[in-house]
């Protein structure tokens, strides 16, 4: 179960961190700071759960497709997130492609890292 919550915890702090650098980086991707909560929020569950049925469709239907899931689930997932929150606001085609990209990018790498800076802490809390 403690495990569940760090994985859950890594997940939506690296949604959230995802969220924010985009939105700091981007002119077309705006959140407000009530809007990130919300936004983290919507977007990990529907990332969690479109991303599995989408690899799963690529893969019985367009394998050669299959690397793309990742950007494909979280295009799915920001799409439906900036229709069920208020707060996110994406506007122009070109903001749609980067923020894809930026958002699966800070994502991918925050979920390799934030489990590794954890790891760690804990390891030297332990030796002190």
């Amino acid at each position: 179960m403690v495990r569940f919550l760090v994985s859950a915890a890594i997940f939506l702090g690296s949604a959230a961190l995802g969220l924010w650098i985009t939105a700091m980086v981007l002119d077309g991707f705006t959140i407000t700071a009530t809007g990130l909560v919300v936004a983290t929020v919507i977007f990990a569950v529907l990332q969690s759960l479109l991303s599995p049925f989408i690899l799963k469709m690529t893969a019985k239907y367009a394998s050669a497709f299959t690397g793309g899931v990742g950007l494909v689930s979280t295009f799915v997932s920001l799409l439906l997130t900036s229709l069920l929150a208020d707060d996110l606001q994406i506007d122009g085609v070109s903001t749609w492609v980067f923020a894809t990209v930026l958002v699966w990018l800070v994502t991918a790498l925050a979920t390799l890292l934030l489990p590794l800076i954890f790891l760690r802490n804990q390891a030297e809390k332990r030796k002190g």
